[in-house]
């Protein structure tokens, strides 16, 4: 497929595009300041992660509109100013002339013959915020920005389709171009003015230095690739676009096959040869040990789907190992509840500080059927302390559950999280600060610069003993100083929330919340699920039952995208099984119809990632591989059998197989990137609901 793709460009195109290679960092999300992680890169095989916003809140704060920021309050706003999202608004007072993706931006190009500077990013990326201080501020880059380009800003999370079809653009100018990265956000492209890709890279420091080219140099020498050769330039431009497309048709739209039993094995297998038997998790080489971890929650969904009673079998060994190793680590937050979005370590122990909604999301359903398979009371209390986070810290007034929280605080990575020695003595009890410093690793000295990162280098029952007590008793006394410290955390400046409410991160959560009210018998948590359901439902639902992507500001906006449809869908039946309220079986086969209707692919079966109404891109993806999200294709083929059943509707049943056959040949040489159409499989296989 790559070398197609590369064979489109050649001769004289390539070396233009090469005479201006972008040395950008290559970072699939932002390295913390103290990680032991030199680089970050996509997790998995389909990876393809300032000023204060005046609209984005602090975690822990009510949902309301803030002051702009001292350094930008006084500065006229550009475009972005009417937008919704608190990333877009991020930049609303910068001196670069923003647009939001649109026809308005997309036509001032194409009038003016203008190339387009195409950045996207998100609320929650330690890098995006970095250059958006370094180069999106400075008033020489800016000048030189809106005098030669049209400049769009995207949220890649309101805009996932404009994101995987720009990274994709990416990744293949990085292989063109012989470079070993692998993609990363902020993502920084420069396109011609019909929108196809030229070249482009992700982070740039403002200027050169250490021999890495800075973004004004990469701008001079772009407006001068535009100025002197412009026909090659909208040539490479076509063939890159062109390729673009080939890579989608053949990552999506592959012959229907029959699959079978060995593609299950075969997952199994290829995830126990990347399994860290020391220290849990996914993808550890011995040539690169400190690869960062992402917790990965579709790959423990299929474990906890594989693992059955024999507790010595590999599913069932992978997932234990790997759960109670994020559980000791400093990727969860032992203070406040929760995990951060992934460690930059082999060993769980220094997260990425940000904490996103569907990681908690999901990683509540896992813990919760790992509960329901083994009884172990530690996974009772993580599902309860990532709940009561959500709740307090996630949780908009009228029900929903927003994106994310941010990193940083004051630009300072990971600071409203960690520790001196000072501040835990002067938060605890002389007694408590023996045991806290004792059990969360405070004795053995910083592990993050000079702070610490709390994380237990041992299970709790393993602590326990040690003290000669029960599990219950260690935790009765860790109690109230875990409650002293976060009384006092809650005395710092939070990080920002990102209150944008999508529609399908919102599944995410409701199914978790639903789920965890099942299992652990909490009704409290399944009101909380059907409370923002309802709400979702109300605000994101328009009158002839399509779905909006996005809520903030009461405002609802963007057509909604499949994943929106199947991860709600996912969450009604998640109630469903809780409460037996059959409304929700009612809801969920109206949104399967109108899924069914927008998004079916009637030539190769399964569904498009963008309905067929949508804005057109230069690519239609399908997106059947899981990413920090589930695909699509795969939560709706389990919610196809699911509703088959419960609806007596034998035809859901045939749309599954079909969509699961769609899948089959990526599914048959790429397993490790579809474990949720995986476990559609097996239960289709098994003739029964999921």
């Amino acid at each position: 497929m790559m070398k197609l793709a590369a064979g489109c460009i050649k001769g004289r195109m390539l070396a233009v595009i090469l005479g201006v290679a972008l040395a950008g960092c290559d970072f699939a999300d932002p390295v913390p300041r103290g990680g032991a992680a030199a680089e970050v890169r996509a997790a998995g095989p389909a990876a393809t992660a300032q000023a204060e916003p005046a609209d984005t809140v602090r975690a822990g704060e009510p949902a309301r509109d803030r002051p702009a920021d001292d350094k930008t309050a006084n500065r006229p706003a550009n475009r972005l100013a009417g937008e919704t999202s608190p990333y877009l608004l991020m930049h609303a007072h910068n001196p670069v002339d923003w647009y939001p993706w649109g026809e308005e931006a997309l036509a001032r190009a194409r009038d003016e013959n203008k190339m387009i500077f195409l950045s996207i990013g998100y609320s929650s990326c330690y890098w995006c915020h970095v250059m958006e201080r370094e180069s999106f501020m400075d008033e020489e880059i800016a000048r030189l920005l809106n005098q030669h380009f049209v400049c769009i800003k995207v949220d890649r999370e309101e805009r996932p389709d404009v994101d995987d079809i720009y990274m994709t653009a990416l990744q293949i100018y990085f292989r063109l171009a012989n470079s070993s990265q692998g993609g990363g956000w902020p993502l920084s492209m420069f396109l011609t003015p019909d929108a196809e890709p030229v070249l482009g890279g992700t982070y740039f420091p403002p200027r050169s230095r250490d021999g890495r080219v800075g973004f004004l140099d990469v701008i001079e020498r772009v407006v001068k690739l535009w100025e002197t050769q412009r026909e090659q330039v909208r040539t490479v431009g076509k063939q890159l676009a062109e390729a673009v497309r080939e890579t989608v048709r053949s990552r999506d739209r592959v012959a229907m096959a029959k699959p079978d039993e060995s593609i299950i094995d075969e997952l199994i297998e290829q995830l126990g040869d990347s399994y860290d038997e020391r220290y849990g998790g996914f993808g550890y080489s011995p040539s690169n040990p400190q690869r960062p971890k992402f917790p990965q929650p579709t790959h423990l969904m299929f474990l906890l789907q594989q693992a059955g009673n024999a507790a010595a079998s590999p599913a069932r060994k992978m997932l234990a190992g790997t759960l109670q190793a994020m559980a000791r680590g400093g990727i969860r937050d032992h203070i406040g509840g929760g995990f951060h979005r992934y460690s930059t370590d082999r060993y769980w122990r220094i997260p990425h500080f940000e904490k996103m909604l569907y990681d908690n999301a999901q990683l509540t359903t896992v813990y919760a059927e790992a509960f329901a398979l083994t009884g172990d009371e530690q996974y009772r209390r993580i599902v309860e302390q990532v709940i009561a986070f959500v709740l307090r810290e996630m949780t908009d007034k009228q029900g929903g559950f927003y994106s994310a929280i941010d990193a940083e605080t004051d630009a300072e990575e990971g600071k409203f999280y960690v520790w001196t020695v000072g501040a835990l003595r002067r938060a605890l009890t002389p007694e408590q600060y023996a045991l806290v410093s004792e059990v969360y690793g405070v004795s053995d000295g910083p592990n993050f610069e000079d702070h610490h990162v709390l994380l237990m280098e041992a299970s709790v029952e393993t602590l326990a003993r040690q003290r000669g007590i029960t599990p219950e008793a260690l935790l009765t006394r860790l109690e109230p100083a875990r409650q002293a410290l976060l009384a006092a955390r809650d005395g710092r400046e939070r990080p920002l929330v990102d209150t944008k409410i999508l529609t399908a991160w919102n599944g995410l959560m409701i199914r978790g919340m639903a789920d965890a009210g099942r299992i652990l018998n909490h009704s409290p948590y399944i009101d909380h699920a059907s409370r923002a359901a309802r709400f979702v439902l109300r605000k994101l639902r328009s009158e002839d039952g399509r779905l909006f992507r996005s809520y903030r500001g009461q405002q609802s906006k963007l057509n909604g995208y499949l994943v929106d449809y199947a991860l709600l869908v996912e969450g009604l039946i998640a109630l469903h099984r809780a409460d037996g309220n059959r409304e929700w079986l009612r809801i969920s086969e109206e949104l399967t119809s109108t899924q069914i209707e927008l998004f079916w692919d009637d030539e190769h079966g399964g569904f498009f990632f963008t309905s067929h109404d949508h804005q057109r891109l230069i690519a239609r993806a399908k997106k059947v591989t899981d990413g920090a999200v589930p695909s699509g294709n795969a939560v709706a083929a389990a919610n196809l059998m699911y509703l088959a059943d419960e609806l007596g509707q034998p035809e859901y049943r045939e749309r599954a197989r079909q969509t699961i056959e769609s899948a089959a040949p990526f599914l048959q040489e790429a397993p490790m990137a579809m474990p949720r159409m995986a476990m559609a499989l097996a239960d289709l296989l098994a003739g029964s609901p999921p």
